[in-house]
């Protein structure tokens, strides 16, 4: 099982004797064999160091939408340098958040960077959107790529939205939220995600899923993600883990060969 986006740089293992690879070998021990860590800032190189340090994690290279305005005027060749190492195999996260506040002129800049960067690479982008549809799927439309599409991670938009991004080619991530009782649309969209178009991941340390809800997550929980996606699409757990694993390697698969 991959959980195809965490934040392994930002769990807290100051309390773990074994630091971070005791993150690993649970996540390992609960059937998680490979973890994909994304980066919110160029500044910050620790997914990419973490990435060449640990077999088992794989990078991005990116900027949050929330953190743009902080790297403004990234460039396609910036990001391009960045991403020369083997162990990273995406852009992102990157796109548009109008949650806090409406979506600026600087995080449509960097989105569309990121999406040129990813065409003239041939690597996947991972997309974070909030309170955006429509800007969101008429940037991918504009700027992306059509042979190597991305994923709308942890996502909790609607299906309409999620439709046209599948439409683009692009994989749709359920996180821990699936997994909330309340968290109904997120459950109608579950539903309804083609089998070769869904993903699992965790956004850990954030979004525990239930049972672990309120508590810090890692990538072992994924497990429990996984299973909240069975059990709304009325399979098992491990048939979840499967395919999610066989989409993985065919979103991310040119990259890491």
């Amino acid at each position: 099982m991959i959980d195809s986006h965490c934040h392994l740089d930002c769990i807290d293992v100051s309390e773990r004797e074994g630091g971070i690879q005791s993150v690993l070998d649970v996540a390992r021990d609960h059937g998680v064999d490979r973890m994909l860590c994304i980066s919110i800032t160029l500044e910050n190189d620790s997914p990419r160091r973490l990435a060449k340090t640990f077999e088992a994690v794989w990078a991005t290279v990116g900027i949050h939408p929330c953190h743009a305005h902080e790297e403004p005027g990234v460039t396609v060749d910036k990001l391009l340098e960045l991403a020369r190492s083997d162990s990273v195999i995406a852009f992102g996260e990157t796109g548009l958040d109008g949650f806090y506040e409406p979506v600026t002129d600087v995080q449509r800049e960097s989105f569309t960077t990121h999406l040129q960067a990813g065409k003239q690479a041939g690597l996947p982008i991972v997309v974070h959107t909030r309170d955006a549809r429509d800007e969101t799927i008429e940037l991918i439309k504009t700027h992306g790529s059509t042979e190597v599409p991305g994923v709308l991670h942890c996502f909790t938009e609607s299906w309409e939205m999620a439709k046209r991004a599948i439409d683009l080619g692009y994989y749709i991530s359920m996180s821990g939220i699936v997994s909330f009782p309340k968290a109904t649309n997120v459950h109608q969209v579950c539903r309804k995600i083609p089998d070769d178009r869904l993903l699992i991941e965790t956004d850990s340390p954030w979004l525990a899923p239930v049972p672990y809800r309120g508590k810090p997550n890692e990538p072992a929980f994924v497990s429990h993600v996984a299973a909240a996606v069975a059990q709304l699409r009325g399979t098992k757990p491990e048939v979840i883990a499967d395919q999610t694993t066989e989409n993985f390697f065919r979103l991310f698969g040119a990259a890491i060969l």
